[in-house]
Parts: C-alpha cells; structure tokens; sequence
C-alpha cells in the first residue's frame, strides 16, 4: 500500500492530538501532494524547533530564550503571579490578553491515581517565587477537574504562610450560555459564585 518511510509519518501524526489513524492519513497524504508548499517547510521548522525551544527555567514556558519572552517583559506586572497546569493554558491566557502578570507553570495536576505527586510538578518552584518580596497576588488558574481542584487546594496549603493574596479564577456560566444546556456542577459553581448586580 506505502513505503515504510509514509507509513511511519503516519504513524508519528497519528500520535498528535486530535488526530486518529484516518485523520493522520488525510494529513500525510495532504503533506505529501504538497510538498514543496507545505512538507519541506514544515520539516524545516521542526528541525529549528527542535534545535531552537526551550523550557523557561524561571516559569517553565517553553520559547526560543531561557529566560523566556514574558519573564524579560519589563512591562509584566511583578506583583501577580498567575499559575497554569501547563503550557496551552498560558497561550490561551495570553491570547484573551486577560492578564499583564508574570506565570508559573506547573507541568500538570497532582493525581494520586496517576503517580504524580508534588514532587512530579513545580510546585517548589512556585512556593520559592510566591515567597519574593515584589508577589501580592498568586491567581490559581487551574482547570475546575477534580485534579485541578485538588492541585489547587495543596498549593494554597503550601503558599498559605506567606503575605501574598490567593485567588482562583471565576467558575460559572460562560458568556451567550443557557442555563438548560450547562450541567449541575456548573450552575452550582456559578450560583456559589454570584456577584452583585
């Protein structure tokens, strides 16, 4: 059917996320018809990635500099420190341009059922950088999963000694959502979570 060198790009898409074995096999097969266009610069650029990218070891971002392109930003607010679980979080953080402090990111979530403990995560890290004279605010902004809540909890157990303010972000009811679509847990959160109006 294909050379064994097409069979293992398909193999290696089908490893991404979101892609299965027939999705990865639309992709290579995409790849590979345009490959001046699309193949030859993609390698190219996995190549540099591969060469070029980094983990911060201040926040652990990942970029092209150590330390990375937010933790050199003398713009960034010093005194809040938003935490993430990992790396996609803080791209989203940053494309809602939804803060102008400084992050930490964990690497996960702690999961006793998983083997990860807080020796597995920055969480020594992030204790070390809440504890700096300039840090007033460490916002949790870890996914609401059982996980993250957990995570969450221990952090703040953890961080609760130091003069610094811990919060979390707002759960609840997304903008344009209808209450009969959400689930329980949601409304829950939201109704806990009023504000005044």
């Amino acid at each position: 059917m294909t050379g064994s060198e097409i069979e293992r790009l398909i193999q290696l898409l089908a490893r991404l996320p979101g892609l299965g074995p027939r999705s990865a096999r639309r992709a290579a097969l995409h790849l590979i018809k345009k490959k001046d266009e699309l193949l030859v610069p993609l390698a190219r650029a996995m190549g540099v990635a591969v060469d070029k990218i980094q983990l911060c070891s201040n926040c652990g971002n990942v970029d092209t500099i150590n330390p990375c392109t937010i933790c050199t930003d003398p713009r960034r607010d010093d005194t809040v420190l938003v935490v993430v679980e990992d790396v996609a979080d803080l791209w989203a953080l940053e494309r809602a341009t939804a803060t102008r402090g400084r992050y930490h990111v964990l690497g996960g979530t702690l999961s006793p059922l998983d083997g990860i403990g807080p020796e597995d995560l920055f969480i020594a890290k992030l204790v070390e950088r809440a504890g700096a004279s300039e840090v007033s605010e460490v916002i949790l902004a870890v996914n609401a999963t059982v996980d993250g809540v957990t995570t969450a909890h221990y952090i703040t157990d953890q961080i609760q000694g130091l003069d610094v303010a811990i919060t979390r972000l707002a759960h609840g009811v997304p903008v344009g959502g209808e209450l009969d679509y959400l689930d329980e847990g949601t409304l829950s959160a939201a109704m806990r979570s009023r504000t005044k109006f």
